[in-house]
Parts: C-alpha cells; sequence; structure tokens
C-alpha cells in the first residue's frame, strides 16, 4: 500500500480555500493544493437538504503528515463540520511520487 494520499476538502470560497492551501504548503503538510472553484454542493446538514457553492481542495501529502494536516485543516476552516477525506494514490509517475514525498518530509523543517 502506498504512503500517499489525496484528502479532498470543501471551503466556502475562494479566500479560505486559498488560506488554507497557502498554509498547508507553507507548513510542509502538502506538496501541492490544487483549489477547484465553482462547485455546486448538495448535502444533508441538520435535518434540511442545504446547497452551496464551495471550492475543493485537492491536498496531495504523505500518510504520516495526515495527522497534523487534519489537526491544521480544523484550526483554520470555517466550517462546523469539513470535510476531510483522505483516498490512497495507488499508482503514478515515480518522479512526481518522489517529489511529492520530499516536499512534505519533516527532514526539510
Amino acid at each position: 500500500m502506498s504512503d500517499l494520499i489525496v484528502i479532498l476538502c470543501a471551503c466556502g470560497d475562494e479566500t479560505e480555500a486559498l488560506r488554507v492551501a497557502n498554509a498547508l504548503i507553507d507548513d510542509r503538510l502538502a506538496a501541492c493544493v490544487n483549489a477547484l472553484p465553482a462547485m455546486q454542493s448538495v448535502y444533508r446538514w441538520k435535518g434540511s437538504i442545504e446547497t452551496a457553492r464551495e471550492v475543493l481542495l485537492l491536498i496531495k501529502t504523505t500518510g504520516d503528515r495526515f495527522p497534523a494536516l487534519r489537526d491544521r485543516i480544523l484550526e483554520l476552516h470555517s466550517y462546523e463540520t469539513p470535510e476531510i477525506i483522505a483516498l490512497p494514490i495507488v499508482a503514478g509517475a515515480e518522479k512526481y511520487l518522489a517529489w511529492l514525498r520530499e516536499q512534505v518530509s519533516c527532514e526539510q523543517v
């Protein structure tokens, strides 16, 4: 099993998404964060069906960095219950995957 993961995290707007993304990169918790704008979400919240325009973050990191990354998102995020979902990276270009690991290495800090 790979040690690399992609985290999905929906943010309320572009300002928040970029603030979270920049903090994760600055703290070396993520190697790369893509912010996908203008996503329409439909979900049930506190008994009602809600819709919202959100920005989805695709966060690339390692499994070892996940706990600190999760905690940092929880600290920065405006939502009461932010989406933080980790998916394994099962394959990829070796050169990119090596770069990803290097960017979040604790030895770099």
